[in-house]
């Protein structure tokens, strides 16, 4: 019987990142807690639940009429303070060449330039109670601190709101523009993968890629954006924090998110092509060929795919040769002969 004549190719060694698979879900970079400053009646709600938003974007308008009485009131208030200074200043100023030629006491002139003083003070006091009526006022029409996605309100038309009361927070509003995920790494991994710095892993993690819920790539790579200070103490994990640009508003936030990284600088990985792999029944095989041309059956883990190869994991040393050819022809033993 003729020697079966088949190809090979001998395992290479080459040093290269890990890729890690994460499941998690995106958040919002930052949300803005709509709460109310002063306590008044709801008179109306702007927006539509759910709906996008932009910054200084009317919300919710409370009624301002009890404010609006406190500002003229203010006002009023200020008019009579600066005519009691006009009056004041008046007196001083016809008081000062009197007592140079000594016709009043320089004990009066005093007294002039203390009621001086004080309207000029109650003018600044009543300037000040003016600012703060016209603040409270200017708070009963409450817009939009952010661009963002406002949430629905349990508060209506009608109901009252503010400090204190039942609807302390009348709404939510979340930034889209760029959402995050974070990626749990176990401490043991993290450091066999040449990991020493807890704190900053910009050049750890990389080329983050997302994966829609129907399988789809994402077309804007995340970027890493911090580790959490704290360490899981029951599973020893360390969290990255992975931010994802969001121009197109494809992303919400609670979304299912399934994220591919590269981690560490790089580590010896044993690569193998795919088709000189067999996989059957969740087992993957080589045939190894042994110095006297011999092939023998070897089972081995893979792990990540590096273009057509396989990272072998374990079960199969650098420069062994194996089949490339023949791989259903060969039996245990059988004498070979390759190219």
């Amino acid at each position: 019987m003729p020697i079966l004549t088949v190809q090979t190719t001998v395992a290479g060694l080459d040093t290269l990142p890990v890729e890690r698979e994460f499941i998690g879900s995106l958040q919002a970079n930052y949300s803005a807690v709509i709460k109310p400053r002063v306590n008044a009646w709801l008179v109306k709600k702007h927006y539509q639940n759910g709906a996008s938003v932009k910054r200084g974007a009317p919300l919710f308008t409370l009624d301002a009429s009890p404010f609006s009485t406190s500002r003229l009131a203010a006002q009023a208030q200020l008019e009579s303070a600066r005519a009691q200074l006009l009056e004041a200043r008046n007196n001083y100023e016809r008081a000062v060449p009197l007592a140079r030629i000594e016709a009043i006491s320089q004990t009066q002139l005093d007294q002039y330039r203390a009621q001086y003083s004080a309207a000029e003070a109650a003018v600044k006091s009543a300037e000040q109670s003016l600012r703060s009526a016209q603040l409270e006022e200017g708070y009963t029409r409450i817009l939009s601190p952010i661009d963002g996605i406002v949430a629905s309100s349990e508060a209506h038309a009608g109901d009252y709101v503010g400090p204190g009361t039942k609807f302390q927070v009348l709404t939510t509003i979340s930034n889209l523009d760029t959402l995050s995920v974070d990626l749990a790494l176990p401490m043991r991994e993290y450091l066999a993968l040449g990991g020493g710095n807890p704190e900053e892993n910009s050049d750890f993690v990389r080329e983050m890629h997302l994966y829609l819920s129907d399988g789809s790539l994402y077309p804007y790579a995340g970027r890493y954006g911090y580790t959490h200070k704290d360490v899981s103490s029951s599973e020893g994990t360390l969290l990255f924090s992975v931010d994802f640009p969001n121009p197109d508003r494809l992303l919400r936030e609670g979304q299912f998110a399934r994220v591919k990284a590269l981690l560490g600088a790089g580590v010896p990985r044993v690569l193998l092509p795919q088709k000189a792999v067999v996989q059957a029944q969740g087992i993957c095989s080589v045939w190894v060929v042994a110095s006297d041309s011999t092939v023998r059956y070897r089972e081995v883990q893979v792990g990540d795919t590096q273009g057509d190869a396989w990272c072998i994991e374990s079960g199969l040393e650098p420069g062994e040769r194996v089949l490339l050819t023949g791989l259903q022809k060969v039996r245990n033993g059988m004498k070979i002969h390759y190219k």
